[in-house]
């Protein structure tokens, strides 16, 4: 019965969000001039709705299809399945937010708002489509339906960035479209290089083909940085922190709690995690990862406490969660031995974080537009994720412990040290956000903004439920070691103390002397290095270049006044030709006596 089901919902889960994608130019089509068009409506919102049937009803299965391109092979298994139900969970959740975050924008519409309209119609269309890139990517063993769905995920997600159509949006959107693209090149470089070595088009033969092939590890490297770019890799992260706070907050969500994953998954399903005989260029690698997800663990949430807006500050905490991950994922390279128990620690931090981040982001939504709640409970429901995303609560004390028992016992305490130190960068960036979003939702209230009845708030609750009680309703591999025992709750938890501890200081101190680090250090960081250094090399090179103009100006004045020489000689040998032939008669005359004095002389 499950492989019946597989064979109907697997394909279903992405043709359907193609149709509901269709259906909307075919629906502004068919409408009367001037009749209202609802494009983000109840049928819009279930886009994801086969692929969450699929994950609950399926544990494993796998598809082929000869007729697909190169022979598509699409396989569930349980780390997929896992994703998937927490991407289709959290794409349900955020469209049925969109719908009431955009609700304003579509009044517009239907007032006659032209550019409201195109606005909003560009986002039913592009929703859908990128939804269908994300799934693909999750359920992909072949290389080419892999980078088929990762390709048209990221590019369709542009749109949703630059949706506002403002100056900041742009910029964002720049951004990303620049980092897009060198991510792209680098992971299709090392899929071809790795496939080509290997003579195989499926992930796992790139995989087991890298042990073997000579260049290997540079393959590796390719993957790593490639697939880096999505999964924000210090250095290449500079995206997330300019696209995330100009996206519309439900694209935010599934921006940095679904979308940020697909990075996750290129790294374990082609990197040799786990395999004792990848060899020590391979243990290099898991070095130079383990080293960099640290770094991004720590400096982003060193960097993202200066930030002012709070999608800003969840940016970077996105950047420093990755890197705890991208931290865990290069222990499968530097200790294989571990990687089979971690591997699971590693899944159900990826599927916390998705669902966790996206109750924060959406969460942004909700104090930008209070409910009608008690301020006590609106509170208490704001910092329910946050402390969750610590690692103190519910699912986040699940995962963190899972992680760190597993480095405990293979006497990697060094690690969890490093860990726990980002862990007090997640604690003052969880801080700040609440902080952040305090200043945001008295801002609504004092202009009287409209409080939110839609179905947007129950989407946020829901969220936050889902999140919160993952491991319990999810259960298999997520259930793991289940909640720590008492005694090693001080070790978890002092990291949240020291978090909120350091705040507390930061604050009282920057009440009596503002600090004014929120305007030095913008959010995208070495971006703003990348663009003064364009421009300086601009100034330099225009510069070279003025002198260039220079020196030819030089060259062109020198060979024109050699060229007026040359002419005014030519003009002087015409008026001597002219003379001559006037005169030729009697210089000949001239010549033939001289001639003959000589010959009576010389006689």
């Amino acid at each position: 019965m499950s492989d019946a089901l597989l064979v109907l919902v697997l394909p279903a889960m992405l043709i359907w969000p193609l149709l509901l994608m269709l259906r909307v130019p075919l629906m502004a089509a068919l409408a009367d001039r001037g009749q209202p068009r609802f494009p983000l409506d109840g049928l819009w919102c279930t886009a994801p709705l086969p692929a969450l049937v699929l994950a609950l009803s399926v544990d494993e299965g796998a598809l082929a299809l000869d007729w697909w391109l190169f022979g598509g092979f699409w396989l569930l298994d349980g780390m997929r399945g896992t994703l998937l139900v927490v991407t289709a969970l959290l794409w349900l959740l955020a469209g049925v937010y969109a719908r009431g975050y955009l609700a304003g924008e579509q009044a517009r519409a239907v007032a006659g708002d032209e550019a409201a309209e195109a606005r909003l119609m560009r986002f039913a269309l592009l929703w859908p489509l990128t939804l269908c890139g994300n799934l693909l990517l999750l359920v992909a063993e072949d290389i080419a339906s892999f980078y088929m769905g990762f390709s048209v995920m990221t590019f369709a997600a542009y749109g949703l960035v630059v949706h506002s159509q403002t100056r900041d949006a742009r910029m964002g959107g720049l951004t990303y479209l620049v980092m897009a693209v060198l991510g792209e090149g680098l992971i299709l470089a090392g899929l071809l290089w790795g496939a080509g070595s290997a003579g195989t088009t499926t992930l796992g033969g790139l995989r087991e083909g890298m042990l073997e092939a000579p260049n290997g590890v540079w393959i590796g490297v390719l993957l790593w940085l490639g697939f880096g770019v999505k999964a924000g890799v210090v250095g290449l992260h500079i995206w997330l922190p300019l696209a995330h706070p100009v996206a519309p907050t439900p694209a935010s969500a599934v921006l940095s709690g679904a979308m940020i994953k697909a990075g996750l998954i290129g790294w374990l399903t082609t990197l040799p995690l786990g395999e004792t005989a990848a060899g020590e260029g391979f243990a290099w690698l898991g070095r130079a990862m383990l080293v960099s997800g640290l770094v991004a663990a720590i400096g982003a949430a060193l960097y993202g406490v200066c930030q002012r807006h709070p999608k800003a500050v969840l940016a970077y905490s996105s950047v420093s969660q990755m890197g705890m991950i991208t931290a865990l994922v290069a222990m499968g390279l530097v200790a294989p031995t571990l990687w089979p128990a971690l591997s699971a620690a590693v899944v159900l931090f990826a599927a916390h974080h998705g669902l966790t981040k996206g109750a924060l982001f959406l969460g942004v939504g909700i104090g930008e537009h209070p409910p009608r709640l008690p301020a006590w409970l609106l509170w208490t429901l704001l910092a329910l994720p946050a402390l969750s995303l610590t690692g103190a609560l519910a699912s986040g004390l699940d995962a963190k412990w899972a992680f760190k028992a597993v480095l405990h016992e293979g006497d990697y305490t060094i690690v969890v040290t490093w860990l726990s130190l980002a862990a007090v960068g997640t604690s003052a960036l969880m801080a700040r956000t609440l902080w952040c979003q305090w200043h945001v939702e008295r801002q609504a209230r004092e202009e009287g903004l409209e409080p939110l009845v839609s179905a947007m708030p129950l989407a946020w609750l829901a969220s936050l439920l889902a999140a919160l009680t993952l491991p319990w309703w999810w259960g298999g591999e997520l259930a793991l070691r289940g909640l720590p025992p008492l005694a090693e709750l001080p070790g978890l938890l002092w990291p949240l103390a020291l978090g909120l501890a350091g705040s507390l200081g930061v604050w009282a101190v920057a009440r009596r002397r503002p600090l004014h680090l929120a305007r030095r250090l913008p959010p995208g960081d070495l971006w703003w290095l990348l663009v003064e250094g364009w421009q300086r090399l601009r100034v330099r090179g225009q510069g070279s270049l003025d002198r260039l103009v220079s020196a030819r100006d030089v060259w062109v004045a020198w060979w024109v006044a050699r060229e007026r020489d040359v002419v005014r000689v030519l003009d002087s040998m015409t008026r001597a030709e002219e003379w001559l032939r006037r005169h030729a008669a009697v210089l000949m005359m001239g010549v033939a006596v001289g001639l003959a004095l000589l010959m009576l002389t010389s006689t």
